[in-house]
């Protein structure tokens, strides 16, 4: 991880496009709504964002599933996942004032707290887990021997399939990273809904994701407000896990809806 002195004001505010990641465009919300990005220091409004909704994140999570289908991504050799991984690490390492600022100014953290400790971090995770993505493998083991005929068994790890992904206001970079990360060096596809105080850098992370290589549809954001693209997620049947961090009261209410379908979930609440 590379060391970023914590400078003395805040970057520059460079506002990405705020549409929808999906399948690699940035596509508006179906039915066209937006939600106000506010500052909280200054209540001025930072940007218009797409709303997601149910159609949207039918959208993502079908783009999510053809590319992971195709192989684009899932069975790209590790090495080569790593690869990318690691480059998008890099970018996160080169965009983290730019980050920090659309942290501080959507979200209110102290930009010399982000800059030097958070995005970091961020990149960290990914940098770690690009070392992983050609290290994942299986065992074999030697099993009773049935008269003359000797036996074995064996694991096989294979990509999980689409993760959806639900990450909070508070840490909104670092803590996507935490989810991305290691689905992403498994071979998986994702889709995230992040916070709707904290959604541009999650946004300019999925940029920076498309320019170090990950191809369209293995890593797509939906913006929006809970009750419609967070719930719409969380009870998607085209997923194959949730994560989510959140609230206890909501982390239930996946729980439930995950189980149903027997998904794998993981909560930190």
């Amino acid at each position: 991880m590379t060391d970023i002195a914590a400078p003395a004001s805040t970057a520059p505010v460079v506002v990405p496009e705020p549409l929808l990641r999906i399948g690699g465009r940035a596509v508006p919300a179906r039915s066209g709504a937006q939600f106000s990005s506010i500052n909280p220091a200054t209540e001025e409004i930072v940007a218009e964002i797409a709303a997601g909704g149910a159609a949207d994140i039918d959208a993502a999570v079908a783009a999510a599933r053809e590319t992971f289908e195709s192989g684009a991504w899932s069975r790209m050799a590790g090495a080569e996942r790593g690869r990318i991984l690691s480059r998008a690490a890099d970018l996160i390492e080169q965009h983290a004032p730019e980050l920090s600022a659309l942290e501080t100014v959507e979200m209110g953290k102290l930009y010399v707290d982000t800059v030097a400790g958070d995005i970091p971090a961020a990149a960290a995770s990914f940098r770690h887990y690009a070392g992983w993505a050609d290290k994942i493998a299986g065992e074999a083991m030697l099993l009773p021997d049935v008269g003359p005929q000797h036996r074995f068994g064996y694991t096989l790890r294979q990509p999980l399939g689409v993760v959806g992904a639900i990450t909070p206001w508070n840490n909104p970079t670092v803590v996507a990273a935490w989810k991305i990360a290691p689905a992403l060096a498994a071979g998986c596809s994702v889709v995230v809904k992040p916070a709707e105080d904290a959604s541009l850098a999650v946004l300019r992370l999925a940029d920076l994701l498309a320019e170090a290589g990950v191809p369209d549809g293995a890593f797509n954001v939906v913006p929006g407000l809970g009750p419609d693209a967070g719930a719409a997620l969380a009870a998607h049947e085209g997923l194959d896990k949730v994560t989510f961090t959140g609230s206890p009261a909501v982390g239930k209410t996946i729980t439930s809806l995950a189980g149903d379908k027997f998904r794998k979930v993981t909560l930190e609440l």
